[in-house]
């Protein structure tokens, strides 16, 4: 999970070094309004919908992209803290247009429809702890289930691929377990500065994910990394005990790097995950 402590001291030394700039994180990112992603080369078209999606709690309201036409391997997406936002929603069309179906969910509709957070990734963190301390290992595999059984529904979806998640923020360790929630379907796992991901618990995600048959891309925070330096190795030595490929790389950039609409947003970085992203599914879901 985000660690509200930390938060405005990394956004503010970072924008000392020169990492992010006002420009990134100011006006145009106030009321969710996002920065333009990089355009996709040779996009296919496609086709976009507000959805409900079903679970043992209640409904969903998420956001599903696909190809206009055929079937594509599925992918789930869990958002940061601040919930499902039109910057959530640009990733997700993003990845519908380099050719999966993309399903992006509001993990807080138990408490709140989307959009959940006023100022999309500018939004005061402490006024969203609430909702993600709402959720816990039961929530996320329960939901986890019940998405991908949604997902397996769809036309647009090609059963005979394996199903990638990712997950950013609090999204990393949901990933971790929908991985774990569903281990014969999903083939791929991302986390982006995800938090959470190891645990003393025995029921730690890192425990829970290393028991798939997945392939992992662990993209973690420079200061996150500052502050549990020992996760990498953990993460690095389990996965390898457990025989599963993972790809584990500290970026040189503040944790939240990756949506666009993020006071430390990094478009160099962000964009060297989206390329890994692209070649894990490449690899997995293929």
């Amino acid at each position: 999970m985000c660690d509200q402590d930390h938060f405005e001291e990394d956004r503010q030394e970072y924008e000392a070094r020169g990492l992010v700039t006002r420009k990134q994180f100011g006006a145009l990112l106030g009321a969710g309004v996002t920065m333009m992603l990089p355009q996709v080369a040779n996009a296919v078209t496609v086709t976009e919908s507000e959805v409900t999606v079903t679970t043992p709690d209640g409904s969903a309201d998420c956001y599903f992209v696909h190809p206009a036409s055929g079937s594509a391997a599925a992918v789930l997406i869990w958002p940061d803290i601040f919930g499902l936002r039109p910057a959530f929603k640009q990733m997700g069309k993003r990845l519908a247009e380099s050719g999966y179906s993309a399903l992006v969910v509001n993990p807080f509709y138990r408490m709140k429809k989307a959009p959940t957070s006023e100022g999309g990734g500018s939004t005061n963190i402490q006024d969203v702890m609430p909702l993600a301390r709402a959720l816990n290992e039961t929530t996320h595999m329960t939901d986890a289930k019940a998405f991908i059984g949604w997902l397996d529904e769809q036309k647009s979806v090609d059963k005979k691929k394996k199903v990638g998640t990712q997950g950013y923020c609090m999204g990393g360790p949901i990933a971790f377990r929908t991985a774990a929630a569903v281990p014969g379907r999903v083939g791929a796992v991302a986390s982006f500065h995800g938090g959470g991901l190891v645990t003393d618990a025995p029921n730690s995600p890192h425990l829970q994910a290393s028991k798939t048959k997945a392939q992992f891309l662990i993209a973690i925070a420079e200061n996150d990394d500052k502050r549990l330096p020992n996760d990498k190795t953990v993460l690095k030595e389990t996965f390898e005990k457990a025989g599963l490929p993972a790809e584990i790389e500290v970026y040189g950039a503040a944790h939240g790097w990756c949506p666009p609409d993020s006071k430390v947003y990094n478009q160099e970085l962000a964009e060297k995950a989206w390329s890994r992203l692209l070649a894990l599914y490449g690899k997995a879901l293929a």
